[in-house]
């Protein structure tokens, strides 16, 4: 979720997400770690196009999640819920 759309919600919600949005950075680092090892097989076998892609972007993906859950963190603090 946006900052904006977090300062929207009432506490109740605002609880409610972040109860349900805990990060898990074991189980994101090895997600990164197999798409990277696709997108090296897909260079091995010289198979660039869509399907290198893809693991790019799940990859940009995983690395977004922290971020979303610090504004999630900040918004908590800011409303002394945490």
């Amino acid at each position: 979720m946006k900052p904006e759309e977090l300062s929207q919600l009432t506490d109740e919600q605002l609880l409610e997400v972040a109860k349900n949005n805990k990060p898990s950075p074991v189980i994101d680092a090895f997600f990164i770690g197999f798409l990277i090892g696709i997108m090296v097989y897909g260079a091995v076998v010289s198979a660039w196009g869509f399907f290198s892609l893809v693991p790019l972007f799940l990859i940009y993906k995983f690395l977004k999640k922290p971020r979303q859950h610090e504004a999630l963190i900040a918004e908590l603090k800011k409303r002394g819920l945490k």
